[in-house]
Formats: C-alpha cells, sequence, structure tokens
C-alpha cells in the first residue's frame, strides 16, 4: 500500500510540478515548492494536510510556472542559403527580447507539436499570402490561434534580417503593427545593427498589456 502510494505521489509531483526524477531529494525539493504553492508550511514531508491536497479534484495545468506562460516553438523548414545553426542562433536572441520584459518563457521544440512554427518559403506556400521574390515582402506571421495561427514564415528569396524576425515575432505573440515609427512593430522595418534594436516603450508597453510584466527578484546581502 505504501509503495502504491508513492508512486501516485510521484506521478502527481512529475505532472504538475515538473519532477524530473525520483530522487528523495527532489521530490523533497518539488514537495516543498508544492506546499509553498498552496500555502502549506514547506517541510517538504507528506503531511496529511498535504496528502489531502493531493487528493482533490483540480485542474489539469501545471502549477510549474505560476507566474508566466510558456510558448513552444519549432522551425519546420530552415533558409536554403543560412546554416541551422545560425538560423536557431539568432532566432533564440529575437524571442530573448520579448521574454525580457515579459513572463513568457519559449521554449524549443524539435520533432513534436509547436504552438508557433516558424518556416522558409519561396512564392506561393498555400497560406493565401505568396511572397513576392526578392524585393518587398521579407515575411509575415498570423496572429495567436488555430491551426496556422502563431505561426511565422519567412522569404527565403530574401535577405534574411534580424529586425524583420523580432517584428514577426511579435505578431506571433498577438500585437498589431504600431504607428510609433521607432517601435519594433512599425509597419516598415528599421535596420538597425542587430546589438543596438531594442524594443521601444510602446513596444513594451503593448506586450506587458496582453502578457503582464516581468517579475524581478531583487536579491540582499
Amino acid at each position: 500500500q505504501i509503495t502504491i502510494q508513492s508512486q501516485s505521489q510521484s506521478a502527481y509531483l512529475r505532472r504538475f510540478y515538473d519532477s524530473k526524477a525520483d530522487q528523495l531529494t527532489e521530490l523533497f525539493a518539488k514537495v516543498q515548492e508544492m506546499q509553498r504553492f498552496f500555502g502549506l508550511p514547506a517541510s517538504g514531508e507528506l503531511t496529511e494536510e498535504t496528502l489531502a491536497v493531493m487528493r482533490k479534484p483540480r485542474c489539469g495545468l501545471s502549477d510549474a510556472e505560476p507566474f508566466g506562460e510558456t510558448l513552444r516553438w519549432k522551425v519546420s523548414s530552415y533558409s536554403p542559403i543560412i546554416p541551422a545553426s545560425q538560423v536557431k542562433k539568432v532566432f533564440k536572441e529575437a524571442w530573448k527580447l520579448w521574454a525580457d520584459v515579459t513572463p513568457i518563457h519559449f521554449r524549443k521544440r524539435s520533432r513534436r507539436e509547436a504552438d508557433i512554427v516558424i518556416s522558409f518559403y519561396s512564392g506561393d506556400h498555400e497560406d493565401h499570402s505568396p511572397f513576392d521574390g526578392k524585393g518587398g515582402i521579407l515575411a509575415h506571421a498570423f496572429l495567436p490561434g488555430f491551426g496556422i495561427g502563431g505561426d511565422v514564415h519567412f522569404d527565403a528569396d530574401e535577405d534574411w534580417s534580424f529586425n524583420a524576425t523580432v517584428h514577426e515575432f511579435g505578431h506571433a505573440l498577438g500585437l498589431p503593427h504600431s504607428p510609433d515609427p521607432g517601435a519594433v512593430m512599425y509597419p516598415a522595418y528599421n535596420f538597425v545593427p542587430k546589438s543596438d534594436l531594442q524594443l521601444s516603450l510602446r513596444d513594451v508597453k503593448d506586450v506587458q498589456h496582453m502578457y503582464g510584466e516581468k517579475k524581478i527578484n531583487f536579491v540582499t546581502r
């Protein structure tokens, strides 16, 4: 009976608190995390009060990231002229600009389903928004939603742009165009050096209106 109960408790912690192992030290820390989340004394021990909470009917959403949202992205097809390693590196840097001002966690996936699918295409790629070859439209994205919603497409015939990436990722998050010429979400890309690209106050305000502000933990010594 004790073994079955222990397996049940381990499954609960794996599902709702992202526990990756069954070692006692790992489970102890996860029990503490759960106890803090439910306002219980964080003893790390499976007290009767803790077990009672585990037995209650509950929502199936994980408690592991209570202050943020996780969005998973993957690349389904790469540029024919730019190394995949470079593409992935720039994508991570672009997501970081948005993650720095919101509580969103962006995680890359490989083969499994993702919230945001990024692809490089040429010409007509069957989304009713064909690319026009070199010059003109560099990329487009779809606002969050079912199916193609949230996906980002880059024109494989164009010179690739970090600025365009940050802009299109903003659309994938649900941001519309901004009338502010200094904003990343301005319809025409502002081609500044990658190292100098920053979100404008308008960009930050708009994305935080949707996802909230990033919580900063101050450490005192």
